[in-house]
């Protein structure tokens, strides 16, 4: 057998197994489940597919061998998402012949704890998954690592120390950097770590945001959208 017809036989089972692991039903449920970007437990994504926990696992173990799903820990839980976006323009392009559609992922957190808040000592909500999303796409962070940690780039560094944000002294504390961790009510990262209570404590110091007394909720100020917009490219 020749290079090509080798190539060609690994490529033909490969995509035969990766079609297995996505056609059983329970497994498609869980991929589909997962294709809004944002990530699932194991318990979640059980109930989703409507079985048991076991069972879940032992799915997830055959979608994480394909490298159609990722994990990762954070706290005490276990959370899966799509391996990349390659995985969900397949899944896409299946519901396409598929001829169907499926419902959007809805929070049902109140509004006001949606919008923006604190988790632990950094911003959360929609705010944060924002601007953790426009950090990542001005080239600010670098990609994550395997334990979803991020450095912060040259460009990003010098624009934070602009802003006021002593990076050099958030590496020294004992704690981590920088992380993305995943946000309770978007299911998609926020920015945690040292960095990411640097920039809340930047927002409440020049009164972009203001933060309830009773609850963890943080309101936008009209001067916090102008300089979240002018800064980051962060609109509501």
């Amino acid at each position: 057998m020749n290079v090509d017809a080798s190539n060609a036989n690994q490529v033909d089972t490969a995509v035969s197994s990766i079609a297995a692991a996505i056609g059983e039903p329970a497994r498609a449920r869980m991929l589909y489940c997962l294709a809004d970007g944002r990530a699932r437990t194991s318990t979640e994504l059980a109930v989703v597919a409507e079985i048991g926990p076991s069972t879940a696992s032992a799915h997830l173990q055959r979608l994480l061998a394909q490298r159609l799903v990722k994990a990762f820990a954070q706290g005490k839980h276990r959370y899966y998402s799509l391996e990349g976006t390659d995985v969900a323009a397949a899944l896409e392009a299946l519901s396409v012949l598929a001829g169907g559609s499926r419902a959007a992922f809805v929070p049902n957190t109140p509004n006001r704890l949606r919008a923006a808040r604190t988790c632990y000592d950094h911003i959360a909500g929609a705010l944060g998954v924002a601007l953790h999303d426009r950090l990542r796409a001005m080239g600010w962070l670098s990609e994550a690592s395997a334990d979803n940690s991020y450095d912060i780039a040259p460009k990003g560094a010098k624009a934070l120390a602009a802003l006021g944000v002593d990076i050099e002294a958030a590496r020294k504390l004992r704690r981590r950097f920088a992380f993305a961790c995943v946000d309770w009510s978007e299911r998609r990262p926020h920015l945690g770590g040292a960095v990411g209570a640097a920039l809340l404590s930047l927002a409440l110091k020049r009164r972009w945001v203001t933060q309830d007394l009773d609850s963890r909720a943080l309101a936008i100020t009209k001067a916090g959208q102008r300089e979240m917009l002018a800064r980051f490219g962060v609109h509501d």
